[in-house]
């Protein structure tokens, strides 16, 4: 297994098959391709049943599949970064395939009406949402970091050839034999998933204090570390912006098939097969688009072709015009996907990183279960064709938006963790919840460097409250205009010594290093430590400076 690596060698210059080297990524990937295929049988057969009931049922599988990633994602993050993430992968494999197991039983003895069908469909979702942010997070673990942009790219190739087999393939089990099949057939499908992991000897984490505290504090902390990152936050803006147009595909094309096109489960089937078989197709060429067009150009051109694929859904009423339409809706989604899917995992460390992720799966896939039912509303309200064609404006809007807000350049990011800081030099020790404490770091720094140093103090301002800091502040000695004084609160020691051994990345280092290469020259920081004596016994006073924070 290759472990991941700060290697400066471009990705580029790799096969985009690279990661298939990776013994154990190679295996869960062949693994997640089973289950995904029964995932879109299961979802095809779903669908089907309720093809009859109204587009807004309809609509509503996609909604319970993916509300649990709105209402989990988050919880699902912190137990992925303080649990062991293997375990947790394997506790959602054998939940999935119980639930999974229920579907089929009851089909078989067609007692699976349309609210037993969504309240299991949610419990599978459940199941995702759990598995979804460890699922990411290990990732680093199985690939090279150079190679992260090349394993989310074959992610998405395993979705969507899933796409291309599983649709068709469960939409012809379920004219000739039943839905209960492919139910039965997505539950066998996650053993694949659970013997891998069962079979991975994932080496023993060194185990360093995380100082999150309970789960309302490491829930803080993940959103805290998110909301100072502002290349997190473009990349969440971007998914969000993508992806409710995006939904309208997947929420309204059942319909488009039936109502439409006039099409059976079959034919349903092929329509989803032709995106999936666009989108493997299309990753032979994502290396070339990416090259040409950039991060942000590929982020606007998939937007684009999605517009005027939901424009052909709207008015084509020719079933081979649709399904040639759809190739270029698989590729688009491909490169929109990965391109994030990527953007996002190079700028996460590893302390933080399942709940980052687990707030990129919230905006994701919980902004498709929320857009879905709209859509549904709306084409119940002004009729399918217009319905597709206000979606299609809207990813309009979404191409024309990246101009004004693009993704910001990831070139230089490290999140490897620094541990740079020696440790703080106290005459007693501070127990793990002493707090909150001060930090006082005092700097002097010339006339002339006075202004680039605040500029540049803004981006260690980030560092500080990513990693832990309750409030930030810059001072200037009105006696003494060359004193700077700088002060954070941490909430706890423990968070602190997080702050040093754990959560202060090597882009971090840099930014500090940067902003104090403009100090004077012969002068080091003065760092200081104190505590809040209300918050708790009184501790004896006298700490001397250090030369860290």
């Amino acid at each position: 297994m290759s472990s991941p690596s700060s290697a400066s060698a471009p990705a580029a210059t790799d096969s985009p098959w690279a990661p298939l080297a990776a013994r154990v990524f190679r295996a869960l990937w062949i693994a997640q391709l089973v289950s995904n295929i029964g995932s879109w049988m299961q979802t095809v057969g779903a669908q089907w049943l309720l093809v009859g009931h109204g587009a807004a049922l309809v609509t509503l599988v996609q909604t319970a599949a993916g509300l649990p990633v709105v209402l989990l994602a988050l919880p699902a993050g912190v137990v992925a970064d303080r649990f062991d993430r293997r375990s947790v992968l394997l506790a959602a494999q054998f939940a999935m395939l119980a639930v999974s197991g229920v579907l089929a039983v009851l089909a078989f003895l067609d007692a699976l009406t349309p609210a037993v069908l969504l309240v299991l469909t949610f419990l599978l979702g459940c199941g995702t949402a759990l598995m979804g942010p460890a699922w990411q997070a290990i990732q680093p673990e199985l690939v090279e970091r150079r190679r992260l942009g090349q394993a989310a790219a074959l992610g998405a190739v395993n979705v969507n050839l899933a796409r291309a087999v599983g649709p068709a393939l469960g939409g012809a089990v379920v004219a000739a034999a039943g839905a209960g099949w492919v139910f039965a057939f997505n539950a066998a499908s996650y053993l694949g998933i659970a013997a891998v992991l069962v079979a991975w000897r994932r080496p023993p984490a060194t185990v360093t204090p995380s100082g999150d505290g309970g789960l309302l504090a490491a829930l803080y902390a993940g959103r805290r570390y998110v909301w100072n990152a502002p290349g997190v936050r473009r990349v969440l803006l971007r998914t969000l912006l993508f992806i409710p147009g995006g939904a309208a595909l997947w929420a309204l094309l059942p319909l488009t098939a039936s109502r439409v096109l006039g099409l059976g489960s079959g034919g349903y089937g092929l329509l989803l097969a032709a995106v999936g078989v666009g989108a493997v197709a299309g990753a032979f060429a994502l290396p070339r688009v990416r090259a040409l067009l950039g991060a942000n150009g590929t982020l606007a051109a998939g937007a684009l072709v999605f517009a005027g694929v939901l424009a052909v859904l709207a008015t084509v009423r020719t079933p081979w015009l649709v399904a040639l339409a759809l190739l270029p809706a698989g590729l688009a989604w491909i490169a929109v996907l990965s391109t994030l899917n990527a953007a996002v995992q190079t700028r996460l460390p590893g302390w933080v990183r399942a709940r980052g992720l687990a707030v990129y799966l919230l905006v994701f896939q919980g902004g498709q279960a929320l857009a879905a039912p709209l859509w549904g509303a709306v084409a119940d309200w002004v009729g399918l064709s217009a319905c597709l064609l206000v979606a299609g404006a809207v990813m309009l809007l979404g191409a024309a938006s990246v101009r004004r807000w693009p993704l910001y350049d990831a070139e230089g990011i490290n999140p490897t963790p620094s541990d740079h800081w020696p440790a703080p030099p106290l005459v007693f020790e501070p127990g793990e919840a002493d707090g909150p404490v001060l930090v006082s770091v005092v700097y002097r720094v010339p006339e002339e460097n006075r202004v680039a140093f605040t500029h540049r103090m803004r981006q260690v301002a980030r560092s500080r409250r990513r990693t832990g800091a309750l409030s930030w502040g810059l001072y200037q000695d009105g006696n003494d205009p060359a004193r700077f004084v700088e002060n954070y609160l941490v909430g706890s020691w423990a968070e602190h010594l997080a702050q040093h051994h754990v959560r202060w990345t090597d882009t971090d280092r840099r930014r500090e290093e940067q902003a104090r290469e403009l100090l004077a020259p012969g002068t080091v920081p003065e760092v200081t430590h104190a505590f809040d004596t209300a918050a708790g016994p009184a501790v004896p006073a006298g700490s001397g400076p250090a030369l860290a924070g």
